[in-house]
């Protein structure tokens, strides 16, 4: 997926998670470190899985798991 700033990387993210099977994990790639922070709140909130975040040189990986 490619780098976008915030709301783009949140909005990508719940977009994806709706086409997804339970179990699918669904990457997301953004510039904005307010999406590491913001994105994981939002995956918690409706009860998805957060698999991991991490950051890169040139942005942050966010790695949520779909589980409904």
């Amino acid at each position: 997926m490619p780098a976008a700033n915030f709301p783009g990387p949140l909005m990508e993210l719940i977009a994806a998670l709706k086409l997804v099977q339970p179990g699918d994990e669904v990457e997301v790639w953004s510039t904005d470190q307010g999406s590491a922070k913001d994105i994981p709140e939002r995956v918690s909130k409706v009860r998805h899985e957060l698999v991991g975040v991490s950051q890169d040189t040139n942005h942050w990986s966010i790695v949520a798991r779909e589980a409904k």
